[in-house]
């Protein structure tokens, strides 16, 4: 056999030019003249000036970090010392590229002249100086008080307060890491606890403009918020032809002018050093919710890339960045307040629709391991572990705002501390009617609220006399823009022995079913009264399309908070022995079905002979005798036992948590304000689109999900939609991108005005 001829290189390996200085096996350095170019795997890493000292420091650095190469081999290459190397890389995590700069002049050698001082060590000075022991910083910071200790004498700590901290600024460094619902977050101090010229001294340091040159590649943003001296990213928009979903953009104005992003930094302050900070956040939070992307977990299916031009950055917030920032608004507990200046705010703007306001408990189960309280699920038709958030929502059916009822409270205990919320928004002089269903039926609760300053309107709940079909009436008129006629009849009620004198409202149907309206309202017409208790459906639709479309009932978090051991619940044990009394009671009763069919076959000579059915009489009888006294016993049992026990009496033994609602509430707000962005594109469409009632929500969507070309100029963000599907749906469009130029609204974080146009069809 002849031997196997050697196997060519199917590539040359390429032959080094002059100049080149091999770091290891894959990092070379090239310099030409005064140049120098450094090599990853043939691809350029750097390229910079020899007489550029700080540059080439960077690049030292940046190779080390990237595990490129060994912290020796770099220095040899380079021609530097190890030492040097490491002290490179503490001068940039200190203070960054300008640290890397040696300064003109020698070193003062003081503790401070010649170094950028630590973000954490300024945090340190700064608590020092404002008379906090080593061991409580320490805790805040999750330091040793050994660690603070040696940090103050390594500083030169001096104990005289100010004068020798005068020069620091004012601003809130970030601790070290901490977990807020299993996730880590830099924890800043409450910006609740900062003075308002220190909060301006922070948002100070954030830059006003982009370092990064390129839109699409913002690393040296997401530096400088790695090193704690960035608190949101600038948008930067990229020009941009035929982005999907770039239609989104058509609801900033609607976005801004809901006072979201000036009530959260009021709330919130910020978020910390970050690249996605607070504006950030609640931008993208919104915008993909009225993308249909209302879960963090759905980002997994779409291009951060794309979503990001949206928002001006590099990439979109992802699955694990937005549930982490969600959490820290979350451990901040502002949803509530924040909630409550929106809605103060559409109040101010939209009074005009509050004459009736309408409230409904929307029931969310609960599939998890926990324990929790149950609720009545209607469209499941069963008992289940849920959660109850009630919603007040005005005549034209948009929510105003949302309480999470506490472990489930019924609406009778709701209406009273959410119609006090209700008022400190409204005023005190502002009228409004109260419109529920029957699940808020309560006399006493009606005497409350017409002592509130509030008119109620709600079924009549119990068993009441039918009305004579003749007495009725029909009554037909235009209201909300459409006819309406109904069969009523009125008259007055009295309840509480004769102290609540109300008025009642009874339509007839034709299948002659009757449906009896109470309410305090004397001046309103009969069919009035009718049709604004039936427009109560307004209010189930709205959260049918929330849970349909914006995914209101999913978790927010799996997270649960303990309950309150002394909160009072049914008796668990009581409620066992109903059903025992109701078993019992079911044997009896077919017990005594035997008896009779047994003394009917006798009386129709079915029974053969007079013995057999004195025997099967007797058995019979007996049975039912014991059978009544087992009742009388349970019935003993139950009544010996209280009704309602305490949480903890009642979970003995069992771990006593509900679901932790921060969060969930906070998801909620942010997506109400996405359906008031909906509600409010509609109206501007109203006038030019003439099937508005039927699709007018449908259109929005259609708008929103446009494709679209973005170009940014020197003042103004120019988007360029595509037509829709029909020339006349593209002249509504038109329409509406006149309205939002007029609104002349800057997109948040910028000095870019909007303006939209839509694109020529194509002929």
């Amino acid at each position: 056999m002849h031997p196997a001829p050697h196997q060519k290189e199917l590539f040359v390996r390429p032959t080094p030019s002059p100049g080149t200085v091999f770091v290891n096996d894959r990092v070379s350095v090239q310099t030409e003249e005064k140049q120098r170019v450094v090599f990853v795997q043939g691809v350029v890493f750097s390229h910079y000036s020899i007489d550029d000292r700080s540059a080439e420091a960077y690049a030292m650095v940046q190779l080390f970090e990237a595990g490129y190469a060994d912290q020796n081999d770099i220095a040899r290459c380079f021609g530097y010392s190890a030492r040097a190397l490491r002290r490179y890389q503490e001068r940039l995590k200190a203070g960054g590229l300008s640290a890397l700069v040696r300064p003109e002049g020698r070193p003062s050698g003081t503790a401070f002249g010649h170094k950028k001082i630590h973000a954490r060590d300024r945090t340190i000075l700064r608590l020092k100086a404002k008379g906090m022991s080593n061991r409580w910083i320490a805790g805040r910071l999750g330091l040793s008080e050994t660690a603070v200790r040696k940090g103050l004498r390594r500083l030169g700590w001096n104990p005289d307060p100010e004068p020798a901290l005068l020069f620091l600024p004012e601003t809130v460094s970030p601790a070290p890491p901490s977990t807020v619902s299993g996730s880590p977050l830099r924890e800043t101090l409450p910006a609740a606890e900062l003075t308002p010229s220190k909060r301006e001294a922070r948002q100070a340091d954030t830059p006003v403009k982009s370092l990064d040159a390129n839109p699409l590649d913002r690393s040296m943003d997401r530096l400088l918020a790695a090193m704690g001296l960035l608190y949101d990213a600038v948008p930067v928009f990229a020009a941009t032809q035929n982005l999907p979903r770039a239609g989104v953009l058509l609801a900033i104005p609607a976005l801004v002018a809901s006072g979201l992003l000036s009530m959260a930094e009021k709330i919130y302050g910020s978020l910390g050093p970050a690249f996605y900070g607070l504006r950030t956040t609640l931008v993208a939070y919104v915008l993909l919710a009225l993308l249909r992307i209302p879960r963090p977990e759905m980002l997994k299916e779409y291009s951060p890339g794309e979503l990001g031009r949206l928002v001006g950055l590099d990439r979109m917030p992802e699955v694990k960045t937005l549930r982490r920032k969600l959490a820290r608004l979350a451990a901040l507990k502002g949803s509530y307040r924040l909630g409550r200046e929106i809605a103060r705010q559409r109040i101010t703007g939209r009074g005009k629709v509050l004459g009736f306001l309408y409230i409904d408990g929307h029931v969310r189960a609960y599939h998890g391991k926990h324990q929790i309280p149950k609720a009545y699920v209607t469209r499941m038709h069963l008992a289940a572990p849920a959660s109850t958030d009630y919603w007040v929502n005005d005549e034209r059916g948009d929510p105003l705002f949302v309480v999470t009822a506490d472990a489930n409270a019924a609406m009778t205990k709701m209406l009273i501390p959410v119609l006090r919320e209700v008022r400190e928004l409204l005023g005190p002089h502002r009228h409004s009617t109260v419109v529920f269903d029957r699940a808020g039926w309560s006399p006493e609760v009606f005497q409350e609220l017409l002592a509130m300053g509030f008119d109620i309107l709600t079924y009549r709940k119990g068993h009441i006399r039918h009305i004579a079909e003749k007495r009725f009436t029909l009554h037909k008129a235009k209201l909300d823009g459409r006819w309406v006629e109904y069969l009523l009849h009125d008259q007055p009620v009295r309840f509480l022995n004769g102290t609540l004198r109300l008025r009642q409202v009874t339509r007839l149907t034709e299948t002659g079913h009757q449906t009896p309206m109470v309410t305090s309202r004397w001046d309103l017409r009969a069919i009035v009264v009718a049709h604004r208790m039936f427009e109560r459906w307004r209010q189930e639709n709205f959260f049918k399309y929330l849970r349909e479309e914006y995914l209101i009932d999913a978790l927010a978090d799996y997270q649960v908070e303990p309950d309150d051991p002394s909160r009072s619940v049914p008796n668990p044990a009581r409620k066992a022995a109903v059903k025992e009394v109701h078993a019992a009671r079911v044997h009896l009763r077919k017990l005594r079905e035997s008896y009779g069919t047994t003394a009917i076959d006798y009386i129709n000579r079915r029974t053969s002979t007079d013995p057999g059915f004195a025997i099967a009489e007797e058995k019979i009888r007996m049975e039912i005798d014991k059978a009544t006294k087992h009742i009388k016993k349970l019935q003993a049992r139950r009544d010996s036992l209280p009704a309602r026990v305490t949480v903890a009496d009642a979970q003995e033994g069992q771990e006593m948590v509900k679901l932790s609602i921060e969060r969930k509430h906070l998801t909620n707000v942010l997506k109400m304000v996405a359906y008031h962005t909906e509600s409010d594109l509609v109206e501007l469409i109203r006038p030019h689109y003439s099937r508005i009632e039927d699709e007018g929500r449908t259109f929005i969507q259609m708008a929103l999900q446009d494709t679209a070309d973005i170009e940014p100029t020197g003042d103004q963000l120019r988007i360029r939609l595509a037509p829709l599907s029909s020339p006349h749906r593209s002249r509504v469009l038109e329409s509406l991108c006149d309205a939002l130029n007029k609104t002349n609204t800057l997109f948040p974080g910028t000095q870019l005005q909007m303006y939209y146009v839509v694109a020529p069809a194509l002929s």
